[in-house]
């Protein structure tokens, strides 16, 4: 949270509209690729030749352009001059810290969401940021790094597997966001075996740290809800709603993926009702723990209070013979054992009597 106000106020002060990359420090270098392709034809290509790309975007054509890094911002104003973006959308485009949303315009419209990635050496998902530009026949996506879940979809173009050589970029988009929200599950089960082997943790032996660990993994569920619930708009709104650029063809496939979107966060929901449950069971379970201490403290001092009334009887050194109430056994050769024995039997006697009752 405190990474997100800093970047926040990287752009205190700037009128909007401001070019300024808001996220994590970036040193690698932006790539670019360009995927063109039609039913029979197909263009592959990682060198730029920002002329040809002016005319894939008015071309018949479907294309794909992926750019790999949001920190060198000359290169995203002029991917935006080519498609006439409008200031503020470039303006998000190179702010990490959006919420997913869809914004359309007259010429194209923009998506922004999450992909999420889980890091199983730290246990922890991390968030990366893609936005969309889609129009008539051609599709931009803007990444914080190289590395995605979109290999799939690269793959069954290059191979012309499916349907996707045959439709537009609207079905195009629809394949990519549904890699995306794939990705999600993929997190979800890997996240799934960690909750499983803390639950298994929490049972047998449950520690200060259990308790650390759940309350990491309380903090991830929390940051993967604030990235699907909006999300769920989004995938509503491009099926529900008349989206320019999307045909009719592609409405039963965005309805799936909404579909797949609820499903998603259905299982966030359980994940974070589980984790309850579990702070639950930790705090029962040392609450449990400390009533176990305290009742073998209990009857240990139940124990020896009625030894010490003995003891302080016999302790108190009245003289027999200046007192009105004889205590023969104070003179008596074997008063002091018969005491100590009389102790032993009382201790025995209410030790048999507690495990009758069942109080340990």
């Amino acid at each position: 949270m405190l990474e997100f106000l800093k970047f926040r106020s990287d752009k205190a002060g700037l009128p909007p509209g401001s070019s300024v990359y808001v996220g994590k420090d970036r040193s690698h270098a932006v790539q670019l690729r360009l995927i063109d392709y039609g039913s029979q034809t197909l263009v592959d290509s990682t060198e730029m030749d920002w002329l040809k790309i002016k005319e894939l975007i008015a071309g018949p054509s479907t294309s794909w352009l992926n750019v790999d890094g949001l920190h060198e911002v000359a290169i995203i104003e002029q991917v935006g001059a080519l498609l006439d973006l409008h200031a503020l959308t470039i303006e998000d485009i190179l702010n990490t810290t959006q919420r997913p949303k869809i914004d359309i315009f007259d010429n194209y419209v923009y998506l922004v969401v999450k992909m999420p990635f889980y890091d199983g050496d730290r246990n922890i998902v991390e968030m990366e940021q893609v936005s969309f530009i889609l129009t008539e026949h051609f599709l931009v996506s803007f990444q914080e790094v190289q590395g995605d879940v979109f290999a799939g979809v690269r793959q069954r173009i290059t191979t012309n597997k499916g349907r996707i050589r045959k439709m537009g970029c609207g079905y195009l988009l629809y394949a990519l966001l549904d890699a995306l929200v794939d990705g999600y599950f993929q997190v979800l089960e890997q996240l799934g075996e960690y909750v499983e082997a803390l639950e298994e943790q929490l049972v047998s032996e449950p520690s200060p740290d259990t308790l650390h660990r759940i309350h990491h993994l309380k903090r991830e569920m929390i940051l993967l809800r604030k990235s699907v619930w909006p999300m769920r708009e989004v995938a509503g709104s491009l099926y529900r709603d008349e989206v320019p650029f999307i045909g009719e063809n592609t409405g039963h496939f965005l309805k799936d993926l909404y579909d797949h979107v609820i499903q998603v966060l259905d299982t966030v929901e359980t994940f974070r009702d589980i984790i309850a449950g579990m702070i639950d069971i930790y705090l029962s379970s040392m609450s449990n723990r400390m009533n176990e201490v305290m009742k073998v403290l209990t009857i240990f001092a139940a124990i020896f209070i009625p030894l010490t009334f003995i003891a302080g009887v016999y302790g108190m050194n009245f003289n027999p013979d200046s007192s009105p109430f004889n205590m023969p056994e104070l003179n008596w050769v074997y008063g002091y054992p018969m005491a100590l024995a009389i102790m032993a039997g009382m201790a025995v006697a209410m030790v048999f009597y507690f495990k009758k009752k069942g109080w340990f």
